[in-house]
């Protein structure tokens, strides 16, 4: 966050001082707004850059195995270009990397699930995915495994067919 608002602030600098230049070179013939005007441009300009960009930022910095399963889009009135084009500020994401299977129970999957916000710490827990049941159980603390691998004490969450989750853990 500190070095977003280091890069908007030397933007601001770096476009105020474009025109401040372009300014001497025409002989101060520029208004007088010219150069603050393009000093908040561009710091605007960074702050929707940084904004806009930052699910590629993010999702480039993640493993091959990682793979991005659904996205939440967002529209605010105090930013009104996101009625435009809508912003991304979370992601839900599988990490195969950990997925197991268990031979006595095939469409089971288990594996790490990622949540990622902008401005938030990023967290990770296990699940239990039931592909053929078309359900999900987290791996919290009261959940045991069984002699055969069962998940025992799960809370089983239904997830719809067509689930983003469900297709990225089940159809690696």
């Amino acid at each position: 966050m500190l070095l977003e608002f280091i890069a908007i602030i030397a933007a601001g600098f770096g476009l105020g001082g474009v025109v401040l230049a372009l300014n001497f070179l025409v002989r101060k013939r520029l208004p007088g707004w010219a150069m603050p005007a393009a000093a908040g441009a561009g710091m605007l300009a960074m702050a929707v850059w940084l904004e806009y960009s930052w699910l590629h930022r993010v999702t480039a910095t993640f493993p091959d195995e990682v793979e991005v399963a659904s996205t939440n889009e967002l529209r605010v009135w105090y930013r009104p270009w996101t009625y435009v084009v809508p912003q991304t500020s979370r992601l839900i994401a599988i990490d195969h990397r950990f997925d197991r299977r268990n031979p006595a129970m095939p469409d089971q999957v288990l594996t790490q699930v990622l949540l990622v916000a902008r401005w938030e710490p990023s967290r990770q827990f296990g699940a239990v995915f039931d592909c053929a049941g078309r359900r999900r159980a987290d791996l919290v603390d009261e959940v045991v495994f069984g002699e055969n691998g069962a998940p025992l004490n799960a809370r089983w969450i239904p997830l719809a067919e067509d689930d983003g989750l469900l297709r990225a853990a089940c159809d690696p």
